[in-house]
């Protein structure tokens, strides 16, 4: 396997859910990047478990700790190592998994993968917990962009079968995008919002789960960041969204629907606006050809539901190489929509710092 992803910035993430603690190590940082370690520290919120009745009950504070390549203020241009220890493991409830395999999670996968020597305790590598250290390595993109004016937010779409208001393709106040982020409940609608976790804890009460649909954009970024087919932007982020837990399908701008348009319908008309070149449409998503082309840059994940359930289960037992059943104990989500919003966030920023470097659209 790879743990590292990037082209001018290289991310590597480690750990295991039931380890000692997780991190990351960011290289290629320009040095001299002022970091504020409490906005750092609040992304890292947004995510960490055993906040509410919504999610596990798994109480984990997410403090960070930086080990190197951050000084006085600053990065130092030199690798960046962060960690997160783990210090609410309750292992002994997953002894079980190493026997019976849950349906819908990677235990089979990750057992024929890695020849029954993976750490099953909590999913391992496989688990969600992992996405902290993302976070970690997104939120220090996140503030480098927002230096450069460049903005990113994202909102709980829908869970379930219930549904807000898709964001303006053409672009939302950035204000807006901010308060949002600051909400325990990432929506635009607060009233819809409370439908939706009500069918979330539906779902618990019935020792079930339920998935969801998560909106981000990005806006100010320039034209011309990104290349035609292997490296073009939505290839960079469907690469890093889908290494995301739980992420089943993306799509940008009108996404399928596009295809049951006419194309005078679905082309984006374009226009100068003070001198500068806009579209009055973004059936695009604010790609084409692979590229960025001024407009806001829009796309959506489809979130699965928690394989994880109390609920009993058929599935095999590969001790006795025969079919069983199964029910699950241990702490876990109904739902994980409402606490990937910052993963989300996390992992698009880190690759539009990565393509604006590429594009040599950053000044070091």
């Amino acid at each position: 396997m790879s743990g590292i992803y990037g082209m001018n910035l290289k991310l590597s993430i480690f750990g295991e859910s039931h380890g000692k603690s997780i991190g990351c190590v960011l290289d290629g940082l320009p040095p001299g990047l002022a970091l504020d370690l409490e906005e750092l520290q609040l992304e890292l919120d947004r995510r960490a478990p055993g906040k509410n009745k919504l999610s596990t009950a798994r109480k984990e504070s997410d403090t960070f700790e930086i080990q190197s390549g951050f000084f006085e203020g600053h990065t130092t241009g030199t690798p960046l190592c962060a960690i997160i220890k783990n210090s609410d493991q309750h292992s002994k409830d997953y002894s079980i998994l190493k026997d019976k395999m849950r349906p819908g999670h990677a235990d089979y996968a990750g057992f024929v993968h890695y020849q029954g020597f993976n750490d099953y305790r909590g999913g391992g590598h496989f688990s969600g917990r992992i996405t902290a250290p993302l976070v970690f390595a997104g939120a220090v993109a996140k503030q480098a962009l927002a230096q450069k004016g460049i903005i990113v937010g994202a909102h709980i779409l829908s869970i379930n079968n219930i549904c807000e208001n898709k964001f303006n393709p053409l672009g939302e106040a950035d204000n807006l995008l901010k308060e949002i982020a600051h909400k325990e409940f990432a929506v635009m609608d607060d009233a819809v919002g409370e439908k939706m976790q009500a069918r979330i804890l539906e779902a618990k009460a019935k020792q079930d789960s339920v998935g969801g649909i998560i909106e981000t954009i990005l806006q100010h970024v320039p034209a011309g960041v990104g290349a035609p087919y292997f490296d073009s932007l939505e290839s960079r982020l469907a690469h890093m969204l889908f290494s995301v837990p739980a992420v089943k399908g993306i799509e940008f701008g009108e996404g399928f629907a596009i295809s049951q348009m006419t194309g005078s319908a679905a082309n984006d008309e374009m226009h100068y606006v003070d001198g500068e070149v806009k579209t009055t449409s973004n059936h695009n998503g604010g790609i084409t050809g692979g590229i960025t082309n001024s407009m806001p840059i829009l796309f959506r994940v489809a979130i699965k539901p928690t394989p994880s359930i109390a609920r009993e289960q058929n599935t095999i037992s590969l001790r006795e190489g025969k079919d069983t059943k199964l029910v699950i104990v241990g702490r876990h989500d109904p739902c994980i929509v409402q606490r990937a919003v910052p993963v989300i966030e996390a992992a698009t920023c880190w690759v539009i710092w990565d393509m604006l470097l590429e594009a040599k659209k950053w000044e070091k």
